[in-house]
């Protein structure tokens, strides 16, 4: 049976004896009574156009975003992942068929409050306030009693524009495209979203022979930018071994910009978190060479993945 997410807001419900209803659908659901207002604040549901219309001033909802811009589940992630340096708070009606598509009745002054937010929860801890003091000062203005006035940033005159929507993170998200992501896109994703992952071909020796194998890469602990100047030029996306000892082995693989990144430790698909360099080799990922001469002439030049990641 599924369960409910823990969330403040019931923990504050039971203190004050409020009547609480923890559901995961609202089909064969019905309010035991008509509430006056209805507010969702990070509800992952579409409250049906039945429920709304028993409530006497409708529903409002807070949104960490300048709607119309980044619609949709996940706008700190994408404000993130698009490098964007402002943000702010919308609340908005409730539209009884989609998603952020309520008529905008409060919000942050445009263009938005500056940030040096890196991470979702930081981000979260900046907003979080704005949309308290939103809701609060709106309520308190009566902002949601007919005739609802419009508001926003972009009220009137841009219907045409298309806005991006903050869409729910997902594998793809975190699939490394080394043909098009550059050094700092990488970098950012793996702080908002991280891990990332690829795939790598490995080795795999059975009955019939030896075969190659897709294995899934997860980059658990990420990478760090290579700082020092590089005169290796591997093909881009293709990970080298660099190193004269077990100790000093490195791997490391370069991004479509020409910068070199660098993996310590990562996750190979079916295994544990390891260091990189033993997992490569445990998992036939490259030609690792296993003789002191081998690992001499290793130091000089590089061993290469057998192919490109994917």
């Amino acid at each position: 049976m599924p369960t409910s997410k823990i969330v403040p807001i019931a923990a504050v419900a039971r203190s004050l004896r409020i009547p609480l209803h923890e559901i995961d659908t609202f089909t064969g659901w019905t309010p035991p009574v008509s509430p006056n207002l209805i507010v969702a604040v990070s509800f992952g549901l579409l409250v049906p156009s039945r429920i709304i219309l028993q409530a006497k001033y409708g529903g409002l909802n807070v949104h960490p975003s300048m709607l119309p811009e980044f619609p949709g589940p996940a706008p700190l992630h994408h404000t993130l992942l698009e490098g964007r340096k402002t943000t702010g708070v919308t609340l908005q009606t409730l539209h009884p068929t989609q998603f952020d598509k309520g008529k905008i009745i409060a919000q942050t002054p445009y263009p938005g409050i500056e940030h040096d937010a890196e991470s979702v929860e930081r981000l979260r801890d900046l907003t979080a306030p704005l949309g308290a003091q939103i809701l609060l000062d709106s309520l308190r203005n009566g902002l949601f009693v007919p005739p609802v006035r419009e508001t926003g940033w972009c009220r009137g005159g841009q219907s045409s524009t298309t806005f991006k929507r903050a869409s729910k993170i997902g594998p793809k998200d975190r699939h490394i495209d080394w043909a098009s992501w550059s050094a700092d896109e990488i970098l950012r994703r793996q702080r908002v979203i991280g891990p990332l992952w690829n795939f790598a071909e490995s080795l795999v020796q059975d009955k019939s022979g030896e075969r190659r194998e897709a294995k899934r890469l997860i980059w658990e602990h990420g990478f760090r930018l290579l700082q020092e100047e590089c005169h290796l030029f591997p093909p881009v996306g293709r990970p080298i071994i660099i190193g004269l000892s077990k100790t000093t082995k490195k791997v490391y693989v370069r991004t479509c910009d020409g910068h070199m990144l660098i993996m310590n430790h990562f996750k190979i698909e079916g295994g544990s978190t390891t260091a990189a360099f033993h997992a490569i080799r445990a998992r036939r990922l490259a030609p690792i060479p296993l003789t002191d001469n081998e690992a001499k002439q290793f130091a000089h030049d590089f061993v290469t993945f057998h192919s490109e990641l994917s």
